[in-house]
């Protein structure tokens, strides 16, 4: 669907679900997300998962981060869409700690901020992070978000970022929709 240097992000599909299991029940990914693991069996798990792909819940929009060569290593996310204020908020794993620390994340990020920015008419995303996840937030100071306010919830520190439609095309220049560019194509 997009592709973005080492990275490709697409729609999840049932070949997913053992990666995610596994991710979902992992303690350390767990508490990088400020998040209790996964309890449930596998077999459950699957049931509600492919209930899921088949009546996805709107507003939100799930895809599986895969390498080049189709490794699904991760996820990410814009969900909790609000229409009237033309925002949403952005969420990722890389679940496989092998591709941690190798600009993965950064690339999968750079490449949900083009697809929202070019496909939507969203003019801010935002994201809370761990206070301590300095990884996380370099990886979103490098796409462009920036710090916005602290939140405590449930005990947990974090930190809000966001990234604004003009910020992006201050940074990269004026977003083609895709629509625009298909329109300029057919000419």
């Amino acid at each position: 669907m997009t592709n973005s240097g080492k990275v490709r992000l697409c729609r999840k599909g049932l070949a997913d679900a053992a990666n995610d299991y596994a991710w979902k029940t992992d303690g350390e990914l767990a508490s990088l997300d400020a998040t209790t693991p996964l309890t449930t069996t596998f077999p459950e798990y699957l049931s509600g998962y492919s209930s899921e792909l088949g009546n996805p819940k709107p507003p939100q929009n799930e895809f599986a981060i895969k390498t080049r060569d189709g490794k699904h290593i991760g996820n990410c996310a814009y969900y909790g869409i609000k229409k009237t204020r033309r925002e949403a908020e952005v969420g990722i794993i890389i679940g496989n700690c092998n591709y941690w620390d190798r600009g993965y994340g950064t690339d999968a990020v750079k490449a949900l901020v083009i697809h929202i920015f070019r496909s939507t008419n969203l003019k801010r995303i935002h994201l809370k992070t761990l206070r301590d996840n300095k990884r996380a937030q370099r990886c979103f100071s490098k796409c462009g978000f920036t710090a916005c306010g602290h939140q405590v919830k449930k005990g947990h520190k974090f930190v809000l970022m966001e990234l604004t439609r003009s910020r992006y095309q201050e940074r990269t220049g004026p977003v083609v929709s895709r629509q625009s560019y298909q329109a300029d194509r057919q000419q």
